[in-house]
């Protein structure tokens, strides 16, 4: 999506910091509830476009289809997606219309063009927030007079009165027998699932070993056999089926009251726990999934965990220098309990794939350094304790996505936990 890039002013009202699903429900429903804020809100990406890593990352994996209901995405009236959609209807998926890809990518551009965002997302990354005075000790200022400074990956900086943290904020997951791997392998040799383009990589005739039992490591096995290899495919647990993350209570009053009800931050935190319960497959991925290993292209071991790899160097036939330049290996695995089954010991393996997820710590997050330090917070297993309107206490900095989970529900990090937490968002930025 082509756009104008606007020259960067000293001030601003509102920074957006992401351009995901999360940051653009959030400005469209801003706009629907007060046009005035039109001039007053950036946007700041790398990518300089709305829903960059967002698009890459479906097409990457070869993900068909959401996981999420037509009724979830980033404008603010439920049914604009079904509209797009109407001559579209093979483009919905069963059971309850999942908007293909394709589908959802050219609607969430048509939703930016309705709302004449296209020049909205600056070209930069945000690297620094640091909060300008000190609230606590000013019993005049107040946060609406709550001032940032911005540093951005270009050099420049920017004042703003008010922050929106609308990134993933996860950092991938490595297991930690990848640290104790021994150096020497070929980096593209193991990758984890966020590093991965299907698009981009030669597999036919290469025995691929991924890790992990969620969505993206099916997608992984699906893409991988279709461009001719081998998989297998190692869960520490039993592969479960679900249709969604959460249940879809978990949308409603039906669950949330309780939530909302329970008093214990620590409480809540196991209670999206159990909700979520890690990883797990949707009905559609399980059954293309079987079907493949009745023809012998996916062989799947369950609870069964890898204890050690290394990488095993071939030597050439030819022992010239230049022979020696071009040797190739694989991967040896060791899992923990060798004796309980035959697993992947003896097996030779080119590629390995980690689809081991995500891990959010807000108190590792960089952005939040500073603001942490002079503005301290409790956290409950690296989610921050935040007000009801997802602002941080004593200062006007706003978060959305997973980082907001203990006051969302288990659902943060999705569509429909994007339409909730702007909700509470644009009450507090208009007020």
């Amino acid at each position: 999506m082509d756009s104008v890039v606007r020259s960067l002013p000293q001030a601003i009202d509102l920074a957006v910091i992401g351009a995901g699903p999360h940051a653009l429900t959030l400005v469209t429903h801003l706009l629907q509830k007060n046009k005035r804020m039109r001039g007053r809100v950036w946007v700041f990406d790398p990518s300089g476009t709305w829903m960059h890593q967002w698009n890459h990352q479906f097409l990457a994996l070869d993900i068909p289809h959401l996981r999420s209901p037509a009724v979830h995405h980033p404008d603010p009236d439920p049914y604009a997606l079904r509209r797009f959609a109407e001559s579209r209807w093979d483009e919905l998926f069963p059971p309850y219309d999942l908007p293909g890809t394709l589908l959802f990518q050219e609607f969430c551009q048509n939703v930016v063009q309705r709302w004449n965002l296209s020049d909205w997302v600056y070209p930069a990354q945000v690297v620094q927030v640091q909060p300008e005075g000190d609230a606590r000790r000013d019993r005049f200022a107040s946060r609406r007079r709550s001032r940032f400074l911005l540093t951005l990956s270009t050099g420049e900086t920017l004042h703003a009165r008010r922050v929106v943290l609308a990134t993933g904020s996860g950092r991938p997951h490595w297991p930690d027998w990848v640290q104790q791997i021994p150096p020497g392998y070929p980096g593209d040799r193991l990758l984890h699932s966020s590093q991965i383009d299907l698009r981009t990589l030669p597999l036919r005739g290469e025995r691929v070993l991924i890790i992990g039992s969620g969505l993206t490591s099916g997608h992984l096995a699906i893409g991988a056999i279709q461009r001719g290899a081998k998989v297998i495919l190692l869960a520490r647990r039993k592969v479960y089926e679900k249709l969604f993350d959460a249940d879809p209570g978990w949308l409603g009053p039906k669950y949330l009251k309780d939530f909302w009800a329970e008093p214990d931050w620590f409480a809540r935190w196991q209670m999206i726990q159990q909700a979520r319960n890690g990883g797990s497959m949707t009905p559609a991925i399980l059954t293309q999934l079987r079907r493949l290993m009745r023809d012998g292209h996916l062989e799947l071991f369950e609870q069964c965990e890898v204890a050690a790899a290394r990488w095993v160097l071939e030597e050439p036939p030819d022992a010239s220098e230049q022979a020696a330049q071009h040797r190739s290996g694989y991967w040896r695995i060791c899992c923990k309990n060798p004796a309980l089954h035959d697993c992947i010991h003896t097996q030779r393996i080119d590629r390995l794939w980690l689809a081991t997820g995500s891990q959010l710590d807000g108190s590792q997050h960089p952005l939040l350094q500073d603001i942490a330090a002079q503005y301290p917070v409790e956290w409950v297993k690296g989610l921050p304790v935040l007000e009801e309107t997802l602002t941080w206490p004593g200062i006007g900095l706003h978060v959305m996505g997973g980082l907001a989970a203990l006051h969302v529900g288990p659902t943060a990090r999705n569509l429909s936990g994007a339409r909730s937490a702007s909700d509470r968002i644009v009450r507090a930025l208009l007020t």
